[in-house]
């Protein structure tokens, strides 16, 4: 079987919780046996691959403007992707859904994988969330099967369009743990010292509603907060000018690789107060690393909890301010938590798992 990968920006990267989906899915899906291509966007600040752990990588042309990348890509992915005459075209996210036709167009089987509603993300403006709109109802109409990350987001395609959809979710690897050596280097940072926040900045992930809670708090434990803005820069500036004024917030930029490992290994809890998600890839990965969580209480992350992290209300910042004020006050509640929130998502979330249902899905017809 041979699988085009469509929709995503670059793999390897973790630029973004599409990225790593269609990075670790592709990796599992070659050592299954299957042929794997990855139409990366190009860039000039990504390392370029020709082949990655057995996954072939071919570069596209973009233009590099938010509201035009994804759908320019996807043009061009498409177009030399329908020359290789592959047995699936899994397209991954809503925007790429716009370039379905095509594909469909010759009769190709056509599986999307929704990450989550874009249009309902605040850094998109009018039209381009009326553009990622028409890529949904795309992915409805022409898509073979769409997989979603949520059961709340499979109730959405039902009640909205009346379409029968299937639950995949994301899946976490095991913890690869590290002792703080490049965090007490680069930030003055310890074991168990630090809260975390660590996702793209982008006014969806509700960062602002941290950082009011920590500005309101007695501590001086460190917030440290880690991810990049780059498709959201007035919200990255404004994030930036509030860390500014609030003692002890550490802001790392984009990290990956040894430092990642490091900030999930040594910190002593993970904040998540998003307003919009699909499936929390570094919720996922917290709790894999034993954490104790504390996220806001929309479905799709209450459907990842599930009683193995501490929730507030979203979009509250008293209530986040209170319940981390507590939940710190509670080291073996936060030890208990960390250590069940990890046995349940590695037995629950697993890669091989979530390969074999997707391999299904192309399978069946």
């Amino acid at each position: 079987m041979k699988v085009a990968m469509i929709g995503h920006k670059q793999i390897p990267s973790r630029v973004g919780g599409v990225e790593v989906v269609v990075e670790n899915l592709s990796e599992q899906l070659v050592k299954k046996g299957i042929e794997v291509d990855a139409y990366n966007r190009k860039s000039k600040y990504q390392k370029k691959y020709k082949q990655y752990k057995g996954i072939r990588i071919y570069e596209v042309f973009t233009v590099q403007k938010k509201r035009l990348d994804a759908i320019v890509a996807t043009f061009f992915a498409t177009l030399k992707a329908l020359r290789r005459n592959y047995d699936v075209y899994h397209y991954h996210a809503e925007g790429p859904c716009l370039m379905l036709w095509l594909p469909h167009l010759f009769h190709k089987r056509v599986v999307v994988t929704i990450h989550g509603l874009d249009w309902q993300r605040a850094k998109w403006g009018k039209l381009a969330s009326k553009m990622l709109l028409t890529g949904e109802k795309f992915a409805v109409k022409y898509a073979d099967e769409i997989i979603v990350l949520s059961q709340n987001i499979k109730k959405y395609f039902q009640d909205t369009y009346g379409r029968e959809t299937i639950f995949i979710p994301n899946g976490v690897s095991k913890a690869t743990y590290r002792k703080a050596n490049l965090i007490k280097q680069n930030y003055g940072l310890t074991k168990n010292g630090y809260l975390l926040f660590l996702a793209r900045i982008v006014p969806e992930k509700g960062l602002h509603y941290l950082i009011e809670a920590y500005k309101r708090m007695d501590t001086e434990i460190p917030l440290v907060i880690a991810g990049d803005w780059q498709y959201s820069v007035e919200y990255g500036k404004k994030i930036q000018q509030m860390c500014e004024k609030i003692p002890n917030i550490i802001m790392t930029g984009f990290v990956q690789g040894e430092l990642l490992y490091e900030l999930f290994s040594n910190a002593l809890l993970y904040i998540l107060p998003s307003e919009v998600e699909g499936m929390a890839i570094s919720l996922l990965e917290a709790m894999s690393y034993g954490k104790c969580c504390l996220v806001s209480d929309i479905p799709e992350n209450m459907e990842i909890a599930r009683g193995y992290v501490e929730t507030f209300r979203s979009g509250d910042a008293n209530d986040l301010r209170e319940k981390l004020e507590k939940i710190l006050q509670e080291p073996d509640k936060r030890e208990l938590l960390g250590k069940k929130a990890q046995e349940y998502v590695l037995a629950q979330y697993n890669w091989e798992q979530i390969t074999d249902a997707t391999i299904k899905v192309y399978e069946d017809k």
